[in-house]
């Protein structure tokens, strides 16, 4: 796979029970590049000393990101290993690993 279009589909996969989530590669309606979730209207994007995250834009938090990469060794992508998540009382991991 060539590496242009390794980067443009990810997979999130929740440990424990397999639920699987896809994001594509696309552009938001501010112009930056961010990943949006196939069913619904999430964005993993990356923001400034954030990295890649899920971000809340009501809340303006943080609802996911990566567990052992630090923002400053990131690259134009969401790193692939285990990313955690927070929804409510409730935190998930999951493994993120790039798809065609």
């Amino acid at each position: 796979m060539a590496d242009t279009q390794k980067w443009q589909r990810f997979e999130l996969r929740r440990q424990g029970d397999d639920l699987v989530y896809i994001f594509v590669r696309k552009t938001r309606s501010d112009g930056t590049m961010g990943y949006q979730r196939q069913d619904l209207d999430l964005w993993i994007e990356r923001r400034p000393n954030w990295g890649w995250v899920a971000w809340d834009s009501v809340s303006q938090s943080c609802t996911g990101r990566p567990w052992n990469v630090l923002p400053t060794d990131q690259g134009d992508h969401p790193p692939e290993g285990d990313w955690v998540s927070r929804k409510g009382p409730k935190s998930y991991v999951y493994s993120l690993g790039y798809v065609s």
